[in-house]
Parts: C-alpha cells; sequence; structure tokens
C-alpha cells in the first residue's frame, strides 16, 4: 500500500473500552488535532504535558472537565498531531465529547485505522501492529508477553535478518547472470549451497518458535467424544477445574456441545464436550449425536473417551462412528478414563500407534500426562528466551519462504541456470515481505486492520 499523497484527513474515536469507568479517553489524529483541542479546550496544548482542562461544546457550556495530552507529529504513535482527551469514563459524557470533535471537522475513525496510519507513517510494521491486537486480545500472561515482544520487534527483527541474507544472495546469482561464462563455476559454489542451507535452517527456527507464538494466540480446539459413561462429562470438568458439565450415571445426559476454554502452560485450549456415540431412537440425542461427528471434521485434536472398565477397542469405536466424515480424521488422542476403578496404571501408554493415557477424571490420576499430551500434539514448545506472537499468515508465508528456497536449492545441484533460482530467491523474499508488510497487498492490510478494536 503506498503512502498518502494528499493531507490526510482528522480522525477521532473513543479509545477505551464500552462501558462505564472512572477514564475515557476521546483520541484526535491529524492536522486539525490541534485546533479541535485548542477550540474545545480554551487552551493550546504543550507538547507532551498533561494539562487540566474544561471541555466545552459550542455554546460554551461544560461538557467534562479532564487532562488533554498533545503529541505533535513527527514524535506520535501515528506520525500525525494528537490529542488525547482524557474525562471520565462515562458512555453519554465520551459520546458528547467524541461528536463535539466530529463537528469541529474530525470523522469517525475505521477500526483499527490509527495502528494502520502508524503503519503507513513507518513508525510500525505490519507485524507490530497486528501484535498491538494480539496484545489486546492475549488470553493469559504467556500469550501478553509474546505479543509484547513482537511489538516491539522480536519477530520482525528476525524476519529482517532473513531477508538481509537473502538479499546478499539474490546479489550474488544476478552477478551470475551479469557474467554467464562464469555462471556454472560460481552457482557450483560450496558456499552458495552452505547458504542456501543456513537460510534453511533459519527459517526453520523461526517457524517452530512461530508455530509456539500462534498456538498462544489462537489456541488449539479441542474434541471430547466417546461412548455414552465413558466419563467425558467428568474428564471436561476435571481439567477446567470446575463442574462445567452436568455428570449423571444416566446414559444420554450431554445431548448438546458444550464449550470450555482452559490454559496448559499459557497456551488456550478450547475444549468441546459432545454427546455419548450410539444408535439412540431419540430425535433430540441424534441431533446431538450429529453435532458431535460435524465438529470433529474441524476440530484440531480428537480426544477419544474410553472407560477402561469396558472390553471395547478404541478401533472399534472409530470404525463405527468416524468412517463417514467428509474430511480426514483429525490427531486422536485415546484416553482411558476410570483407571481408579480397571486397577491399570496411570499415565502415557501405548495404543496401536495412537497417542494415549490413562487417567481417572474422579481422581485426577493421570491428568498430569494428558495435559502434556494435549501440549504435545498440538506442537507447543515453551522457547527459551521468549516467544513472539504470530498468526497463521506468517506461518504461510514462512511456508512459501521455505519452498521457494527448496526449489532454488534443487535448481542450484541440477544446474538449471541462475535465471530460474534468481527468481525463486525473489519468491522466497517477496514472501518474508509479506510478513512485516514491505509488499503487502492493499487488500490484505485492509482485512487486517479491519479486526481492530475501534480507537486502534
Amino acid at each position: 500500500m503506498s503512502k498518502p499523497a494528499t493531507r490526510p484527513e482528522t480522525i477521532a474515536a473513543i479509545a477505551t473500552a464500552p462501558g462505564r469507568g472512572g477514564i475515557g479517553i476521546v483520541r484526535v489524529a491529524g492536522p486539525e488535532a490541534r485546533r479541535i483541542a485548542l477550540t474545545i479546550t480554551g487552551k493550546t496544548p504543550a507538547a507532551r504535558t498533561a494539562t487540566l482542562a474544561s471541555f466545552r461544546d459550542a455554546t460554551g457550556e461544560a461538557i467534562d472537565s479532564g487532562i488533554v495530552v498533545f503529541f505533535p507529529a513527527p514524535a506520535s504513535f501515528t506520525g500525525d498531531d494528537i490529542i488525547e482527551l482524557q474525562g471520565h469514563g462515562g458512555p453519554v459524557v465520551l459520546d458528547m465529547l467524541l461528536d463535539r470533535t466530529l463537528a469541529l471537522g474530525a470523522r469517525m475513525a475505521r477500526p483499527g485505522e490509527f495502528s494502520e496510519r502508524a503503519y503507513l507513517n513507518g513508525k510500525i510494521d505490519l507485524a507490530q501492529a497486528e501484535a498491538i491486537a494480539d496484545l489486546i486480545d492475549s488470553a493469559s500472561r504467556e500469550a501478553a508477553r509474546s505479543a509484547s515482544r513482537s511489538m516491539h520487534g522480536a519477530f520482525s527483527e528476525r524476519v529482517d535478518a532473513l531477508v538481509e541474507e537473502l538479499t546478499h544472495l539474490r546479489i550474488f546469482v544476478e552477478a551470475c547472470i551479469d557474467f554467464p561464462e562464469e555462471e556454472i563455476d560460481l552457482l557450483r559454489d560450496s558456499d552458495t549451497q552452505a547458504r542456501i542451507a543456513s537460510l534453511l535452517s533459519s527459517i526453520a527456527e523461526t517457524v517452530s518458535v512461530a508455530r509456539t507464538g500462534q498456538l498462544l494466540r489462537d489456541g488449539i480446539h479441542v474434541l471430547l467424544a466417546g461412548k455414552p459413561n465413558a466419563g467425558k462429562s467428568s474428564l471436561l470438568n476435571a481439567l477446567a477445574g470446575s463442574n462445567i458439565a452436568i455428570v449423571s450415571s444416566t446414559a444420554g445426559t450431554t445431548r448438546d456441545l458444550v464449550r470450555e476454554r482452559i490454559l496448559i502452560d499459557g497456551m488456550a485450549v478450547h475444549i468441546t464436550d459432545t454427546a455419548g456415540l450410539r444408535e439412540s431412537p431419540d430425535d433430540i440425542e441424534r441431533e446431538g449425536i450429529r453435532r458431535a461427528l460435524k465438529e470433529a471434521e474441524t476440530t484440531d485434536l480428537l480426544i477419544l473417551v474410553m472407560d477402561s472398565c469396558s472390553p471395547e477397542a478404541p478401533e472399534d469405536v472409530l470404525t463405527d462412528h468416524f468412517l463417514g466424515l467428509q474430511a480426514p480424521l483429525p490427531q486422536i488422542c485415546v484416553v482411558l478414563n476410570k483407571c481408579d476403578l480397571s486397577g491399570i496404571p496411570a499415565g502415557e501408554r501405548d495404543a496401536s500407534g495412537m497417542s494415549c493415557v490413562a487417567v481417572s477424571a474422579l481422581t485426577s490420576e493421570g491428568m498430569d500426562s494428558l495435559r502434556k499430551i494435549i501440549s504435545r500434539m498440538a506442537g507447543f514448545t515453551p522457547v527459551e528466551g521468549g516467544n513472539f506472537s504470530a498468526r497463521r499468515r506468517h506461518l504461510d508465508a514462512l511456508s512459501r519462504a521455505r519452498t521457494a528456497l527448496l526449489d532454488a536449492q534443487a535448481n542450484l545441484l541440477s544446474r538449471a541456470g541462475a535465471e530460474l533460482m534468481a527468481e525463486d530467491l525473489r519468491l522466497a523474499q517477496q514472501s518474508l515481505g509479506d510478513i512485516t508488510g514491505k509488499l503487502s497487498p492493499d487488500e490484505l492490510l485492509g482485512k487486517i486492520f479491519a479486526s481492530f478494536c475501534i480507537g486502534k
């Protein structure tokens, strides 16, 4: 997206969350911000100084009193002149104050427009802008720390280092094209192979950290499925540490999807309990079973809960109920519940090549092992020194960059020519540029910033 060539509009929005609070902030950014502040407060605000003022309407009547702070361009969040009117946090008062700024020439900001301007004005890159939204939406301390590290440039620095290394390699290959008589010798040089291998290794490391960051941000979706009375609802309650689902010895108690979010090592785990799998004459129960099987088509991890006192095999349950799915089966973990009754040892065990753990939802035996399995199957690995937040689109971009580098490596080894290798390296660099926004199309930027809250 190119930077705007015309004089930017002045935008305004309430920057604090909806509802009542002790403090509420109206933020105004753009060339008219200083004039609007002067008109509302009767004072020319000093730069980066909190000043007590009365906020007045068009008739001179006081709307509120509070603090006005002025951040002159370019040393502001967006790079524009910004004023913040910090008053009392009642929704009516804030609406009156916002209406006053709009009457004085500002327009209502779109969701994420302040952050978008910061990006367009070169104050932050795209990965940092997304990290701001991730920090606001953090569901755990670990997710907040990761988002903060990305917001301060940890992810961008790693991507920029990859781009710089790629740029040097591209220069080298382009030189081979300019001197064709030396092309084969130069491209066969072991240093070139080593540089591509080094880039592939660095991307693999970045993917590992980014995957953990993405899990901290989005979490993993886990489905509890199994026969009636296998203990699915009890298992949900044990994982959640609360009586979320009704537990009864009567078969078919759970008929609809019951959802809960828990944290494992800071990673959000979205758990869904389902109706017991069986043939039922009851229309409502049959609908619950249909919904359970439908949910299995989109979940990340299927936990098949078995009664360890029953002789039935997990493979039989999967064959009887899951073969007709429209999508491939997700990862599967078999949980042998009620180990306190069956007498089998709690903990991980072998089960025909599937991950398996014996637990007691009643006594909590084996539950720590189950949590470790969920974390491991999600691919969640806390990184020493800290994670950074990432999104699925970042992982997709890294995957495209890796594929292009592998193509470049293949072209190098097959002596396909410098031109093909140069194009592969260009595609790899373009994919990495999508992460920080150096080469991002307007449509992508619009989708990203539209997901932000208003006032940010």
